[in-house]
């Protein structure tokens, strides 16, 4: 599938109807989300691995490494209502993804790859660090999306668990008008993606 093609299956997903600002359940943009897996196929990361996503939300990142060859892939977020919407994404896209409800908090099931958006701990401090614990946990290779002010502490903690971060990319987020607090229709933020890879027996 051409990345074009990738992206605009992306825009149909439906989002969450009734985000919430505490788990920070801020969308994927389906650009970026092709981006993201597409870099990734290109490193033999995707295609033929077994895939979690890590506070899937609406499944975007999911069902996009299913689209690219991924073969298990396996969703995961504490919120139902963000599965349902995630089992209609990906039968709408056609493809098949097991999604379970559940924290992220000590999950280490094994996995090839690892892909997140986890929240940044903007709302909630440290929020972030049992999506980052987690990913260290269970993939031999991992894409994390973060907040440029928790860059130094996101490298700390992976080289402090022996992983290294191989690519290092920026992106510029658009941020609609989701919750209250938001004074702009429409704003954008800097966002940082790492690709590491985790030190494994």
């Amino acid at each position: 599938m051409k990345k074009v093609q990738l992206e605009r299956t992306l825009q149909s997903l439906d989002p969450i109807a009734d985000p919430t600002a505490a788990s920070e359940q801020y969308p994927t943009p389906a650009g970026i989300a092709a981006e993201l897996v597409y870099f990734g196929a290109g490193r033999g990361d995707i295609a033929g691995r077994s895939v979690v996503d890590l506070g899937c939300g609406n499944g975007i990142l999911a069902i996009a490494a299913k689209l690219l060859g991924a073969g298990r892939v396996l969703g995961i977020d504490s919120d139902s209502k963000a599965l349902a919407v995630a089992r209609r994404n990906s039968a709408r896209a056609g493809v098949e993804v097991e999604w379970v409800r559940r924290t992220v908090d000590g999950f280490h099931e094994p996995f090839d790859t690892v892909v997140m958006n986890p929240p940044f701990g903007a709302q909630t401090r440290k929020a972030d660090r049992p999506f980052l614990d987690a990913a260290i946990a269970s993939g031999r290779v991992a894409y994390t999306f973060l907040n440029p002010a928790s860059e130094e502490f996101v490298r700390r903690r992976i080289e402090a668990s022996g992983g290294s971060i191989t690519d290092r990319l920026e992106y510029a987020f658009p941020i609609a008008h989701l919750f209250p607090f938001h004074r702009d229709e429409l704003r954008t933020i800097a966002v940082l993606l790492f690709r590491f890879e985790v030190a494994k027996d």
